[in-house]
């Protein structure tokens, strides 16, 4: 049965403004181009560049130099007059709030930051919601509770969970099949290379891939219902590397190489380990990357390890 690849949609104009708005947003400081590439790699260059002279000619964001080339920020005095005609107290709140970012804060937080009573957050909240100025988001750390946000963002993936969750569930299978993808995928450019029958230090350069690779073989796969960024797919690489079933290198690279981040790009491979570890190493401690924070009664316990759980029953 033939394999049905799924294209990914080309975005309109203007949700491709609104994500530059957001990201920049997220970085107060500013961001540059391999920003936005990174976040939006389906976008062509053309619709990028279209994009940005817009912001740039409607007076939404500011062009600056800075010793890594050149920077895009949101002008101030965008938000200037969204508060007027507020009281000390509503703009108090407001400006909490625009610090917590896209990561968002709970109300208790607030205030403790704000000294003010819990009605008068309570009906601040609200009055901001109603403007559409702020937004509240369930949390996928506590269901129950939600964090407060400026209306145009983007919750952090802290916040959603990112492409792991649905509707606060973690999606395991999902997680579990991107797992044997990326690796089949490794391992098969392993086995290509091997094949090559070129000297070893070829065979071996030719068994790694970036996580740009990676991702594009995902994406034309059509498995993934969300559109999953390079950083999902280089999550789901690490648990692999936790596995014992892929090694990463980082090598330089030019800057503006698909793939790179900051002169550096990360290329991964699938290894098979020469001798069998020794026992402590196959325990789930052994290799758990958060080990220092496991402690009986924390989030991260011994009693509610998935991994330890597993070990016992085999």
């Amino acid at each position: 049965m033939a394999e049905v690849k799924v294209k990914p949609e080309v975005p309109d104009p203007l949700e491709i403004e609104n994500r530059i708005i957001e990201l920049c947003h997220q970085f107060p400081h500013g961001i540059t181009d391999q920003v936005i590439q990174n976040d939006m790699p389906h976008m062509e260059p053309q619709q990028r560049a279209m994009a940005i002279n817009r912001l740039l000619s409607v007076g939404q964001l500011d062009l600056l130099r800075s010793n890594t080339g050149l920077l895009y920020r949101i002008k101030e005095s965008q938000n200037a007059g969204k508060m007027k005609g507020s009281d000390n107290q509503e703009k108090l709140v407001y400006q909490i709030i625009e610090d917590a970012a896209n990561k968002g804060i709970w109300s208790r937080d607030i205030r403790y930051k704000s000294n003010l009573p819990l009605t008068e957050i309570n009906k601040i909240l609200k009055n901001l919601e109603s403007k559409k100025l702020i937004k509240a988001v369930k949390s996928v750390a506590a269901s129950k509770k939600k964090v407060y946000m400026l209306y145009n963002l983007q919750p952090d993936r802290s916040v959603t969970g990112g492409a792991w969750y649905s509707d606060q569930d973690f999606e395991s299978e999902f997680v579990e099949v991107l797992n044997q993808q990326c690796c089949k995928f490794l391992q098969t450019k392993a086995e290509a290379a091997h094949d090559s029958k070129q000297n070893p230090m070829i065979q071996r350069n030719s068994s790694f891939a970036s996580s740009h690779e990676v991702w594009k073989y995902i994406c034309e796969l059509g498995i993934s219902k969300v559109e999953l960024s390079m950083e999902d797919i280089e999550t789901i690489l690490n648990t692999l590397i936790y596995d014992g079933k892929v090694e990463m290198t980082i090598i330089a690279a030019k800057e503006g190489t698909v793939g790179s981040v900051d002169g550096h790009m990360k290329l991964y491979r699938a290894v098979n380990p020469i001798i069998q570890p020794t026992g402590l190493i196959r325990t789930p401690c052994g290799l758990c990357p958060v080990f220092d924070d496991c402690h009986e009664g924390g989030e991260i316990s011994p009693s509610n390890c998935i991994y330890m759980a597993e070990w016992l029953e085999f």
